[in-house]
């Protein structure tokens, strides 16, 4: 007897390999399967200037991380402590401007230098409600009062063109996403402030923004990770405690599949060896001063040697400090 409908996902018709460099944008499940690649040891940025959830924060970002424009004291706002930027998260807000206006600069040049080396562009949608201040999407509200933004559910037809502009029409034109591989998928974390009706008219939007990007552009590709959480998983033991966002156990079967989905032959063999390096950095040994763990830093090592293409930078620093 069948008790669950397995999804099946064939391999993406570009994969990933550790040759490639990626950034990550979108919501915070992107942020989670990006912590995947990175603790895979994949060169990946994850949004550098905060979590965004519309998909116009998104293309937003993109924009001022290909124009490369730092941010001008001017944009702050000041909400009687900390000064703040309606494009970033709050993180990056501080109660001095001019820290503040660092830590934005500072992000938005990480991502310019990441969008500019990226081969691989991970975007996840996490909802089509967006709120607009002075006709303007804002990436973060900043607990600001609700009458200062206007709150609207975009359309399938707003989100794909607004896409469509960051995409080459012309061979003379250099456009964020013309020469890059992108990855699309539609964040399961409901956002239950919109209530399930409309948590699910926003998701089917995003689906339908999404197959319709990747049917115009060659370039896009669909990973169904809402699908996957939502028909194949669908029950609530793979929530966590808020019912909202996914468990961990759900997270690793996503990145399970995303795996066999998206990345190439030669990282998925390479891909136990890595995770082993990895986890024998974290282990923590009960004699780290003696022989048999000196013995073991040194294997360690051997199989880092072994891996010239992968960076395993901390890795091996702290290996060394036992082999000395």
């Amino acid at each position: 007897m069948k008790f669950r409908t397995e999804i099946e996902i064939a391999p993406l018709n570009e994969r990933i390999g550790y040759r490639h460099r990626l950034l990550a944008v979108g919501s915070c499940f992107a942020e989670h399967i990006a912590g995947k690649l990175a603790d895979a040891k994949f060169d990946i940025e994850t949004n550098p200037t905060g979590i965004l959830f519309n998909p116009l924060s998104i293309v937003e970002a993109l924009r001022s991380y290909k124009q490369g424009d730092p941010v001008r004291p001017e944009e702050l706002r000041y909400d009687g402590e900390r000064w703040f930027h309606y494009d970033f998260h709050g993180s990056f807000s501080d109660a001095d401007a001019a820290q503040a206006l660092k830590r934005m600069n500072t992000g938005r040049a990480i991502g310019a230098a990441a969008l500019e080396k990226a081969d691989f562009v991970l975007l996840t949608f996490g909802t089509a409600w967006v709120y607009e201040r002075q006709g303007r999407p804002v990436a973060n509200c900043h607990r600001r009062p609700a009458s200062e933004f206007v709150r609207r559910r975009l359309s399938v037809e707003a989100v794909v063109a607004a896409f469509d502009e960051l995409f080459r029409t012309r061979p003379d034109e250099n456009k964020p996403l013309s020469d890059k591989q992108i990855i699309l998928t539609v964040s399961p974390v409901r956002h239950l402030g919109d209530g399930l009706e409309g948590n699910a008219l926003s998701k089917a939007v995003l689906r339908m923004a999404a197959a319709e990007l990747a049917e115009r552009h060659p370039n896009v590709h669909y990973f169904p990770a809402y699908e996957i959480v939502m028909d194949d998983l669908r029950d609530y033991r793979f929530y966590a405690d808020d019912l909202v966002h996914p468990a961990p156990q759900a997270i690793e079967y996503v990145w399970e599949k995303f795996v066999a989905a998206a990345l190439d032959d030669e990282a998925q063999r390479l891909l136990p060896e890595v995770e082993a390096i990895v986890a024998a950095a974290r282990h923590r040994p009960r004699h780290p001063q003696g022989e048999a763990h000196a013995a073991f830093c040194r294997r360690c090592m051997e199989r880092i040697a072994a891996l010239p293409q992968i960076d395993f930078s901390a890795e091996k620093r702290y290996f060394e400090q036992f082999t000395r």
